[in-house]
């Protein structure tokens, strides 16, 4: 890392040295710091010497270091992108067109995805994307990190540990993208050899009625028999229920998952989650069996139920249970 870096100012100095002097004095002078130094070389490189003459170049660069006095290096790049629009706005369209199609095609190529496992139930990775998806993926996550979706899942928004409480950002949009994962539709969900790439969980009957035998993924990993249960009724999970000689019961969800014309009947009968004093809307509510599947419930405009993703949550909790009333309402209330 220290070689990096001692690297980089080398081919620094050297670009001042050679290329433009009139930031290399300005640093030499103390008017620049370093990091400013190195956003307006990269500012006046940037511009295509087809477009931008010698003498443009040098107004342009003796401009941005002028502004080095009043905005640091992260302002001082986003005015160096812009400089043409006051020095030469004929050709600064041209310029700035040029410039966003060359970054965007070296995002697109040097797009990189890396994911393990740490041997200890979880995943780390790193990546690097173009900024369009990268901006996507951000609101995506902001929205379901915001305090009012976590608060309507049942995400503590505050968490004991953490400085004054407060679930730091790093650890809010963690969740999030769990979240964000898990909760993926069928139509969202790509195909691989002409099927959905789901997941599969393979569990035995006992466990999904209420046994503790930990459940099989087909990646060979294995979680707990709660957790297999919980996500039975959401998308990306295909259960494989097993009978006393493992033989499998049941494949697949196309019968286990409400169809569109049923969630949308649902949706018009319950008006949103069904548990009482809850408002969340219809769209982002999960559709639950009254009588769990396993037990002999049907997949039918009766037998379903709409709920958030929070209550659904406490539906597949053992420690609540949930009550139905004769007006199609549903409560919780904690076990003892």
């Amino acid at each position: 890392m220290r070689r990096a870096a001692a690297h980089a100012l080398v081919k620094l100095g050297r670009a001042l040295d050679e290329e433009h002097p009139i930031t290399g004095e300005a640093l030499a002078r103390g008017d620049v710091m370093v990091e400013q130094a190195r956003v307006i070389v990269a500012a006046i490189d940037a511009l295509p010497e087809d477009l931008v003459d010698a003498e443009l170049r040098q107004r342009a660069e003796k401009d941005l270091v002028a502004l080095a006095e009043h905005h640091d290096a992260r302002e001082l790049r986003v005015l160096g992108r812009r400089i043409l629009e006051v020095l030469a706005p004929e050709i600064a369209e041209e310029v700035e067109r040029r410039l966003l199609e060359r970054e965007e095609s070296r995002a697109r190529e040097t797009s990189r995805f890396t994911m393990g496992d740490d041997g200890h139930g979880s995943c780390q990775g790193r990546f690097r994307i173009p900024a369009l998806e990268g901006a996507m993926l951000r609101k995506h996550l902001d929205a379901l990190a915001a305090p009012k979706h976590r608060a309507a899942t049942g995400v503590p928004l505050t968490e004991p540990g953490h400085g004054d409480g407060k679930v730091s950002r790093p650890l809010r949009l963690g969740r999030a993208f769990c979240e964000y994962i898990s909760t993926r539709n069928k139509q969202g969900t790509p195909k691989a050899g002409g099927v959905a790439a789901t997941v599969t969980v393979t569990m035995t009957l006992e466990s999904l009625l209420g046994g503790e035998a930990a459940a099989k993924l087909d990646t060979g990993d294995r979680i707990s028999a709660s957790e297999a249960r919980r996500l039975a009724c959401e998308a990306g999970i295909v259960p494989v229920v097993l009978g006393g000689r493992s033989e499998p019961l049941d494949v697949g969800r196309a019968k286990r998952l409400h169809t569109g014309p049923q969630r949308v009947a649902i949706a018009l009968r319950d008006g949103g989650c069904a548990t009482e004093g809850c408002d969340w809307p219809p769209g982002m509510c999960h559709i639950h069996h009254r009588v769990a599947w396993a037990r002999g419930g049907r997949t039918s405009v009766k037998d379903g139920v709409m709920l958030c993703p929070r209550h659904h949550t406490f539906a597949h909790d053992r420690r609540y249970r949930m009550q139905h009333s004769p007006a199609g309402k549903v409560s919780f209330t904690r076990r003892t």
